[in-house]
């Protein structure tokens, strides 16, 4: 099997082609009564059929959020495989939303069963979790980079709870999300247009000046629409690094189904006026 094109450019290209959005997968119960859909594998089956056939083709990047799916088993699980054979087979980067985080043979695995092509599930990325220690994480960044995937890192989370173990200040006098931050910036240093090892960071945070985004990576940034940002927030908040966000959209665009025309509008309204936000003079 041809070894993929590294992530960053392939996200970067997606980007360019397709606007500056991704799209959340999350068939969480209360969306699909919204929808008309029972709390079954078929409702499940059919809301993520719907996604994937109206963005697919149209937004750059995909993100289901694995839960959502584990919840009813394995006939959850081939539901995801599906989609993610089919949102890659239309063109839709995948970023498998799971945040896996172990160490050693555990973490080998999980980065095996996101990031290898043999794999029934795999992916174009993976969010992860960093805090067993960056390096715990090492499996799963050798596997992204031999396979062309990605890695997103928890880094700056929006959940108010995530501050006590983010912000917390080391020994060296760095916070736990600086030196995560730190960590990014190496494994891309020297990518080009734009390295595979990206960061979360959430778009409702505010002010984050203090930190360096600079990572020559991508920033995964939930929270707009129902959590209450903006695309006109992102500059505020991201700063020179506005350009390599990545913002993550959800409920703004699924509440709009099942009507797939109307999935499609929403997506290119956000897309357009990220563009637009991010595409400011000066910045």
């Amino acid at each position: 099997m041809t070894t993929l094109e590294p992530f960053g450019a392939r996200l970067r290209r997606a980007m360019d082609e397709r606007g500056p959005l991704c799209v959340g997968i999350d068939p969480h119960a209360s969306l699909l009564a919204d929808w008309g859909l029972n709390d079954d594998v078929a409702g499940l089956a059919r809301f993520t059929r719907t996604v994937v056939e109206a963005l697919a083709d149209r937004v750059a990047v995909l993100k289901p959020q694995s839960a959502f799916f584990e919840r009813f088993g394995s006939r959850g699980l081939a539901v995801l495989e599906t989609a993610v054979v089919e949102a890659r087979e239309r063109g839709a980067l995948v970023l498998m939303d799971a945040k896996r985080g172990d160490i050693g043979s555990t973490m080998a695995a999980y980065a095996a069963t996101y990031l290898d092509p043999a794999s029934p599930l795999f992916s174009d990325a993976l969010t992860v979790s960093p805090f067993l220690g960056y390096g715990a994480l090492r499996p799963a960044v050798d596997l992204a980079r031999e396979n062309g995937c990605g890695l997103f890192t928890l880094a700056l989370t929006s959940n108010t709870e995530g501050q006590e173990v983010q912000r917390a200040v080391r020994a060296d006098g760095s916070t736990v999300a600086a030196t995560m931050l730190g960590h990014l910036a190496a494994e891309n240093a020297g990518a080009e247009p734009l390295g595979s090892f990206g960061a979360v960071v959430g778009a409702t945070l505010g002010d984050l000046s203090a930190f360096d985004l600079a990572i020559n990576g991508p920033l995964l940034a939930p929270g707009i629409g129902a959590q209450g940002a903006t695309p006109a927030d992102l500059p505020a908040v991201f700063g020179d690094a506005v350009r390599n966000v990545v913002p993550s959209v959800s409920r703004g665009v699924l509440r709009h189904g099942p009507d797939p025309e109307a999935l499609l509008t929403a997506a290119a309204r956000f897309a357009d006026e990220v563009r637009k936000a991010v595409d400011q003079p000066g910045l």
